[in-house]
């Protein structure tokens, strides 16, 4: 792993909705650090460190690095909630991690070669991504931050499934741990023809229906005439 993420937080001794909101005003992130062989701790995080640490894609499948105490605590981020229409990051939970435990945790995909694959470069076909991430299940020390997905060779038709990924050593996926592998073997990626352009939408397009008839006694002023008549 190439990139090393540390967060510094502060034990925090009041709770509930005003202690929140009060931190959130002092720029810090109330959160919980929980798991291990310790009984779960309420936490406050900088929240300038948080937001510039969430935009890195490593950061949500990494092992982080908690100052506490003066200690250093492994943990994983499990939760973080979002203000629906600020930048600003509301709660986090923390799960602490053991070197001997394995740990689930959502990996992102990355797709490599779509564009030169002959199913895109030569037939003109679309790559559709069906799973942008996986739930893996590992030790610590062989945690990914990502999962490659080679399209090098896929043509129009072609999929890769649960099944064709090539993971890490000591990695296994969740979804194909229970039950019948076939039953979950789910797409990851696929490539299939293009829609037809909007051309050929329109040429294919059902005939316009044919102008009402023209009803006698609708030309301009007439109906107007015929009602005065009848008064």
């Amino acid at each position: 792993m190439a990139t090393d993420f540390i967060l510094n937080a502060e034990k925090r001794d009041d709770q509930g909705k005003g202690a929140s909101r009060r931190l959130r005003r002092a720029g810090r992130v109330p959160g919980i650090i929980y798991g291990g062989d310790a009984t779960p701790e309420p936490i406050s995080l900088d929240h300038n460190e948080m937001l510039r640490n969430t935009a890195h894609e490593a950061f949500y499948s990494h092992i982080l690095t908690v100052k506490l105490g003066g200690k250093d605590v492994q943990a994983l981020l499990k939760d973080m909630q979002r203000h629906p229409a600020k930048a600003q990051i509301v709660h986090v939970d923390l799960l602490r991690v053991q070197a001997d435990k394995e740990v689930r945790v959502h990996v992102p995909l990355h797709f490599l070669n779509e564009k030169t694959s002959p199913g895109v470069k030569t037939a003109g076909g679309v790559v559709s991504h069906h799973l942008i991430e996986v739930e893996i299940e590992c030790l610590p020390k062989d945690l990914p931050e990502f999962i490659e997905v080679d399209c090098g060779t896929m043509e129009i038709g072609d999929a890769l499934h649960l099944t064709d990924l090539k993971l890490p050593e000591g990695t296994e996926l969740v979804a194909l741990m229970h039950g019948e592998v076939k039953d979950h073997d789910q797409p990851v990626v696929s490539i299939h023809h293009a829609r037809v352009s909007s051309e050929e939408d329109l040429s294919t397009a059902a005939p316009e229906a044919p102008a009402a008839p023209e009803v006698a006694g609708e030309e301009e002023g007439e109906g107007e005439d015929e009602a005065e008549e009848k008064k």
